[in-house]
């Protein structure tokens, strides 16, 4: 105990045994001080008196503060996954489309690989080879929807009727794709292969379905060299689609070379000249999309119009800010919750611990040196729960990292003033009752 301290518990004495006169009563004892060291012992005293209950105290901050660290780390380490994902298919896809207008009187008849039949055809015959030469281009392909002038049936038997189980309104379309669309929609073959450039050359009679459309045909094994049937003529099916990152529209069609729809069924009207899928490398689309029309027809580039993949920023920031906000608004439950849990501990610890508080001011402490060592033990009680919190949150972050194979986003304007975050709510939470702890008046406590 401090010099001081007895010094007002002597003079406490004097004065009960009437030792003093009234002069001495007002010069005889010097103000009682509060020194550092014994405020925390009085604090760390208090608050290891109970410690299951200040355990379930700190549990709110534990809670809150674990749940504000890991939102925003699971935030920036999600953040950062919708980054790639929005880099590896959106940024490195463009479409290429021709004006239909113009397709027809823009068509040379003299550009290579074009013959009279071609002329109505915006894209040329080598349209694949002439993209896949630009610098930063993965994969291209063209293809267009087959429209067919009358009824349209596509089965598994010629002996089927149409409108029946496997009739065109079972399956999406008939699409007439070069063997580069399907390399840049990034399709995966699971049964048989897809057609090639051998095809394509010899106008092949061949097909390949999409998933759906197998399984509506009944197609489900390619051993016995099944076929489809376009109008009663025979398509043999060489592959089936299991899945596909891009055009999803593939895995409900029947797929078919472009020169071979070409010779069945003529080249395509001037208002159905088709796409063309690009797949690029990294930070390439942009530059492709300003090169494509001029690689596809040199002598009128206008003809053709290259849609570059959208600025993922927008969606992205889009995305974060809506679940950081709300994991933070649950966070600031949480910690709202802990506040309040500190609190009422606190205010009933003063009302527990008033025969002690009278005591101490009987020996000489002011009501500011009641306050502060209230005020001590709930910031403590919250800079505790806040270690933890911060803690048990790095944690949960790392785990979740390692579960997805991710990589592990933790800002440290994030993690380092998450404690002092915990350490101000539990200031905040034992304001009130330190405050009426401190306006207890020692002859009332002594009574009680």
């Amino acid at each position: 105990m401090s010099t001081d301290r007895i010094t007002s518990r002597r003079f406490v004495i004097r004065v009960l045994h009437g030792d003093l006169s009234p002069r001495a009563w007002q010069s005889g004892a010097r103000p009682s001080r509060l020194s550092w060291r014994d405020l925390i012992s009085e604090a760390t005293a208090g608050l290891t008196q109970r410690p299951g209950r200040s355990a379930l105290t700190m549990l709110g901050t534990i809670l809150g503060v674990s749940a504000f660290v890991a939102v925003l780390g699971l935030t920036a380490t999600t953040s950062g996954q919708i980054s790639q994902q929005f880099n590896v298919l959106t940024a490195t896809t463009l479409t290429v489309s021709a004006t239909a207008d113009r397709a027809i009187e823009a068509n040379s008849p003299n550009q290579p690989g074009q013959g009279d039949g071609a002329q109505a055809q915006a894209f040329p015959r080598d349209a694949d080879h002439r993209i896949t030469r630009l610098h930063g281009v993965v994969h291209a392909g063209t293809w267009r929807r087959i429209r067919f002038p009358g009824a349209v049936s596509i089965t598994a038997s010629p002996a089927t009727r149409p409108g029946a189980n496997g009739d065109i309104g079972a399956i999406s379309s008939v699409l007439a794709a070069s063997p580069g669309t399907l390399e840049a929609a990034e399709a995966t073959v699971t049964q048989g292969t897809q057609y090639n450039a051998f095809h394509e050359a010899r106008s092949e009679l061949v097909a390949i379905l999409g998933a759906t459309a197998a399984q509506r045909l009944g197609i489900t094994q390619l051993d016995s060299r099944p076929a489809v049937f376009i109008n009663h003529r025979a398509f043999t099916v060489i592959g089936i689609l299991g899945d596909t990152r891009q055009m999803p529209e593939l895995l409900s069609s029947v797929l078919i070379p472009r020169s071979t729809a070409d010779r069945v069924y003529g080249p395509p009207p001037q208002n159905n000249q088709g796409q063309m899928i690009i797949k690029t490398q990294l930070g390439a689309a942009r530059l492709i999309a300003s090169q494509a029309p001029t690689a596809l027809r040199p002598d009128n580039p206008a003809l053709f119009t290259a849609i570059p993949p959208p600025d993922p920023r927008g969606l992205h920031h889009q995305v974060t800010s809506d679940l950081t906000g709300l994991f933070l608004l649950l966070a600031a439950i949480c910690l709202v919750i802990g506040a309040v849990g500190i609190a009422n501990t606190t205010f009933v610890s003063v009302l527990e611990r008033t025969g002690e508080i009278g005591l101490r001011r009987s020996l000489g402490a002011r009501p500011c040196h009641i306050a502060i060592q209230f005020l001590t033990e709930s910031t403590v009680l919250g800079l505790l729960g806040g270690m933890i919190g911060t803690s048990i949150a790095i944690g949960i972050v790392v785990v979740v990292a390692l579960a997805q194979q991710w990589t592990a986003v933790l800002e440290p304007f994030t993690v380092l003033p998450a404690p002092l975050i915990g350490a101000f709510i539990g200031l905040l939470a034992g304001l009130y009752p330190a405050l009426r702890a401190a306006r207890i008046e020692p002859q009332e406590a002594l009574r009680q």
